[in-house]
């Protein structure tokens, strides 16, 4: 078809994904601490780009009028310091599967594939793993190791014991010995009273630091490391698979008191 994009084959668009992916996928591992320190807070919106070379880039997006190739997700930087560098790059990695997938069948429809072309780029894809699957095998065998290492001194002993004469329902062995969370059908107990909770306190109640609940059966609880107290991880938006990646947590308003400062 004269005028139009030349025709490019499903080999040759699947080479394309395949470049970028290994270059996305190398920012994610392998150049980990280079792809983090490239991605300042301070910069305005960054995203990641995988070239079909096989390298990767952190830049602004190209500026098109009108723009028509997807682009990946903006603003990755404002997020880096606002989580667990672990959760960070996973959810980096899952926005970047989106953005080659998309990508992919762009051109895919650009280079007018018909329905057994796709059917046919959709299955050398779906042949390679996903980025978010390698770096989350990456990020289980890095814990393991760190907690197969970490199994040979014993914790500080500050863990607390739960008020309830109920066992726990669930092993801890999955979250970090260092991290604070309480996987019992009932609150933990709280180590000081607050002036304002004395009463519930002497009921062998313990209050949410968000919503001031003692409300908690059946639910995950999280420590704040700094101002030490507890949170429906619910109300702090914290999972306990979440909380498997984090080394030190801070609730959300200590978080932002770290932030004034600086």
């Amino acid at each position: 078809m004269e005028g139009g994009p030349m025709k490019r084959s499903v080999f040759e668009v699947f080479n394309d994904f395949r470049g970028r992916r290994d270059g996305v996928l190398k920012a994610l591992t392998t150049d980990a601490e280079k792809f983090y320190q490239a991605c300042d807070p301070d910069r305005d919106n960054l995203c990641l780009f995988g070239t079909p070379t096989g390298r990767w880039e952190v830049k602004l997006p190209v500026e098109e009028v009108p723009s028509e190739v997807p682009e990946p997700i903006l603003g990755i930087n404002f997020s880096r310091d606002g989580m667990h560098r672990s959760k960070w790059i996973s959810i980096i990695a899952i926005h970047s599967d989106a953005w080659l997938i998309s990508l992919a069948f762009y051109f895919g429809a650009r280079f007018n594939f018909d329905k057994n072309e796709r059917k046919d780029l959709f299955e050398m894809i779906n042949k390679l793993p996903t980025l978010y699957e390698v770096v989350y095998e990456k990020q289980q065998q890095k814990l393991a190791a760190t907690q197969s290492n970490g199994n040979k001194t014993k914790p500080s002993g500050k863990m607390p014991k739960s008020r309830s004469s109920v066992p726990q329902q669930k092993s801890q062995s999955s979250v970090p010995q260092k991290k604070r969370v309480q996987m019992t059908p009932t609150p933990p107990p709280k180590e000081e009273s607050d002036s304002d909770e004395e009463e519930a306190e002497e009921q062998g109640s313990t209050f949410c630091g968000a919503c001031h609940d003692d409300n908690g059966v059946d639910e995950f609880w999280i420590f704040c490391d700094v101002c030490e107290r507890w949170f429906h991880g619910k109300c702090v938006k914290v999972t306990p698979t979440m909380a498997e990646h984090i080394k030190q947590y801070k609730c959300p308003s200590c978080s932002n008191k770290k932030a004034r400062v600086h």
